[in-house]
Order: structure tokens, then sequence, then C-alpha cells
């Protein structure tokens, strides 16, 4: 397999894009984005405003991998924090180097963007992917606990519906 290239995706990639987030949904074995949700990703990665940087993983010209990045902040860094919050490389793509090249790419776009620091999120179940992340040296956080509202949750708590 020929070494991989990493580069930013283009409103050209819309649909490229979207086949990759399939992809991923039938590997966490998740309901694929609704017809509404995948406008909403596009217009999110190449709208007018977007709110997602979206970079593809290319091996002899065809896109295998996808990430998803997007700043948030550190305030006692006072420094942005790199958040990948997608990264899937195709089944038969793996162990080929495109996860580390994604890996240096998302370095450097870290390094670009002037970040103090990387995070990311891996499924418990996902021992391919953190064994992964431990050989690249990165350092698992025990002592942080992920919490979320969903959409509901959030209507309630803003007072929607009195």
């Amino acid at each position: 397999m020929a070494a991989p290239s990493i580069r930013p995706a283009t409103p050209a990639d819309g649909e490229t894009f979207l086949a990759l987030v399939d992809a991923l949904a039938d590997y966490e074995k998740l309901d694929r984005p609704t017809a509404q949700a995948r406008q909403r990703l596009l217009n999110d990665a190449f709208g007018e405003r977007p709110r997602i940087s979206v970079f593809l993983g290319e091996v002899q010209g065809r896109a295998v991998a996808y990430a998803i990045v997007l700043e948030t902040y550190s305030s006692f860094l006072a420094l942005p924090t790199l958040y990948l919050e997608d990264l899937f490389v195709v089944p038969e793509a793996r162990r080929h180097g495109v996860g580390r090249a994604f890996f240096q790419a998302l370095a450097e776009e870290a390094v670009r963007r002037g970040c103090g620091r990387m995070e990311w999120v891996v499924l418990d179940w996902n021992q391919l992917a953190i064994d992964f992340y431990d050989k690249l040296g990165a350092r698992r956080m025990t002592e942080w606990y992920t919490y979320r509202l969903d959409a509901g949750q959030l209507r309630e708590l803003a007072g929607e519906g009195r």
C-alpha cells in the first residue's frame, strides 16, 4: 500500500465525507445520520460559518479515512485545544500507517493553530484504538469523567415549554 496523504476536505468532498461517516456508524453499530443530520454535517463543515474542520486520508487517491476537529479552550493554559471528534480509518486500510499519518498531520494542525494540546475520547471497547493511542505515547486521562445532556435535556434545562 502506498504512503497515505492527509488533506483538508473541500465542499467537493461532501459525499465522500458522508460515506465515511456512514462507515463509522456501521462500524460502531449505530444508526447512520438522517437526511437532516447529513445536511447539517455538510453545512457545519463547508458552510458560510464552519463549526468543524474535516480532513481526509487518502491512499492512491482513494479516501480511506476522515477526521473531524474543532477547537475548545483551556482557561488554565490560556490556549486553544484541538479536539478530535472523529477519526475513522476503513478496516481494510488499517495497519498501513494511515492513523499515524493522521495524528502527525493533526499535530501539525494543532501547532499551526497555536494549540496547547490535543484531546479526544475513545470507546472503552475499542481496544485496537486504545493500543494505537498508547503506542503514540498519548496519556489516558483517568481523573476526568465525560458528562452529557441530550437535546431534550437541554431544552428542559433552558426552560423551554414553561
